[in-house]
């Protein structure tokens, strides 16, 4: 089995909803062990990532980057960055905000310079935005056109799973994704 950890950080529960639904769609996929983990239950012990062989990091984009909880977490791996302990391992991202764009690329671009920095190799977002097929917005998978990674909408205040179909969509295919990459990088044992 090839394991799978989404790493994020949740205030309000809509990143943690859009999680969930990143780690069913990689369910879906043969050969993948997934964790849900919170950023900060792995702040004071990040030696927990080692065991894992991709990672989906997911925050809010709070002022146009990642939320203080997950900056802590980053931070937290810096005795891994060091030794080079997740080199070569897999990661992705994804990002919600109130506002369309809210700056969720400066986000983005935060959890990929990350990765780089340890070695990582970085899986994008190559969901065609549907509605150029004809498909409403509200419904079109990848509707935000974001192809460094899944970018969601939430309205401000609303509830953790008031997404748009598209967005829901979106992510369960983002998930599928990133596991089908994963087992061709690595065959499962």
């Amino acid at each position: 089995m090839n394991r799978i950890a989404i790493v994020y950080h949740s205030a309000h529960g809509h990143t943690e909803f859009i999680a969930r639904l990143v780690g069913a769609g990689a369910s879906e996929v043969d050969g993948i062990d997934l964790d849900l983990v919170e950023a900060q239950a792995v702040t004071g012990t990040p030696d927990v990532l080692v065991s894992y062989d991709g990672f989906i990091l997911g925050s809010p984009t709070y002022l146009g980057g990642v939320s203080g909880p997950f900056k802590s977490f980053m931070d937290s791996t810096g005795p891994l960055w060091r030794a080079q302990r997740l080199e070569g391992k897999l990661a992705a991202g994804f990002t919600v905000s109130s506002l369309p764009a809210g700056d969720k690329q400066s986000t983005l671009l935060s959890m990929f310079i990350f990765a780089m920095q340890h070695g990582m190799l970085w899986v994008g977002n190559p969901i065609l935005p549907e509605q150029h097929l004809g498909v409403p917005c509200r419904e079109a998978a990848n509707r935000l056109g974001s192809w460094s990674g899944l970018m969601a909408q939430a309205g401000h205040g609303a509830a953790a799973d008031a997404f748009v179909p598209g967005d829901i969509k979106t992510a369960r295919m983002f998930g599928r994704h990133f596991a089908q990459r994963l087992n061709r990088l690595l065959i499962p044992a």
